[in-house]
């Protein structure tokens, strides 16, 4: 039968066609690739939770030691829409920053991670403190007792972080949490620029840290442990958010970016400095 096809095809009587399949966008992910610098795209119709479940379930075949940002309503809906996986697809999943909070909010962020675990066969490590010291003392001191340098070590041989992308003003789901910056650190951090997070590290529309006393507060991964993590993933969309993930993709805080389809287009049109007067 192979014979036959072929001959048809070199006879001009049948053709081969490749049908992309609707949801599909692939060309607008290679752009976005090709023009940030990314390793992999994932540009689905609507938001990435079922699209960010599909590439998770397609990656994972083991081993990885996986981090995952708590306040993340994206992410939240990523890992409710996957399913348990045959084999273990991971051997651990840790949190990437404190973890305490609001009562109802912190147990959506520990669901978030159960959950994860639960779906990879893997083990689940919390964060036993808050986002945000009240003092770089507070924060030295909790950082020092022995359950969080584990957790530190951990952080530093992740081979994947799953995060979202955070913007000024914060989501209604970390303000919920208790874990949010407060009014006056939100001034502070726009008077230096600063336009996203990821992980409360905050940068500026460049991509660029963005120096602040918070950082001295947060109780959560650093910088310098973040970006040494082979496979970044962030998951985020909205247009209220484009600045904040074009400046995340500019500055390498990801290197992996799901995202919706009105969202993927927008980060490939020039930035408004860059854009002929009409």
């Amino acid at each position: 039968m192979s014979r036959l096809l072929k001959r048809a095809a070199e006879l001009g009587i049948v053709r081969t066609v490749v049908v992309v399949s609707p949801g599909i966008h692939p060309e607008v992910e290679e752009a976005l690739e090709a023009r940030y610098g990314l390793a992999e795209a994932v540009v689905a119709d609507d938001g990435p939770g079922a699209a960010g479940a599909a590439y998770l379930e397609s990656v994972l075949t083991g081993g990885e030691r996986i981090g995952i940002s708590p306040w993340s309503q994206t992410l939240l809906s990523v890992v409710e829409h996957m399913r348990p996986l045959r084999v273990a697809g991971a051997d651990s999943v840790v949190q990437l920053i404190g973890g305490l909070g609001v009562t109802s909010a912190q147990a959506r962020a520990n669901r978030l991670l159960d959950h994860l675990a639960q779906m990879l066969g893997a083990t689940a490590t919390f964060v036993p403190a808050p986002g945000l010291a009240g003092s770089r003392q507070i924060r030295d001191g909790l950082l020092a007792e022995p359950a969080m340098e584990a957790i530190t070590a951990e952080w530093a041989s992740l081979t994947m972080v799953l995060v979202g992308i955070g913007r000024l003003p914060p989501s209604e789901f970390l303000r919920q949490s208790g874990n949010a910056v407060g009014p006056a650190d939100q001034a502070a951090l726009r008077a230096a620029g600063a336009v996203g997070d990821v992980c409360h590290r905050f940068f500026d529309a460049a991509g660029e840290a963005v120096p602040n006393d918070l950082d001295n507060r947060v109780i959560g991964i650093d910088q310098s442990a973040l970006r040494a993590v082979p496979r970044r993933i962030g998951l985020a969309g909205g247009p209220e958010k484009r600045d904040a993930i074009r400046a995340a993709l500019l500055g390498g805080w990801v290197n992996v970016l799901i995202t919706d389809l009105a969202t993927a287009q927008s980060l490939l049109e020039p930035p408004p400095s860059d854009r002929p007067p009409r």
